[in-house]
């Protein structure tokens, strides 16, 4: 699922916003398979999916 959402986030039809929501919607899908690892889903995951948004809709 992580490896999809990488895809989506990476060349979907996302903007910023939606893609964020995709991103807390994957963490909400992780934590019903693996309750209590919301520590773990934020130290890997979350900042892999920062980089790929940040890198597709940069702030400057």
């Amino acid at each position: 699922m992580t490896d999809l959402a990488c895809a989506l986030l990476a060349r979907g039809d996302l903007n910023r916003e939606d893609s964020w929501k995709l991103v807390e919607g994957v963490k909400q899908w992780a934590l019903v398979l693996f309750p209590g690892k919301e520590e773990a889903f934020e130290i890997i995951y979350r900042p892999r999916f920062r980089r790929i948004i940040e890198a597709r809709f940069p702030l400057h």
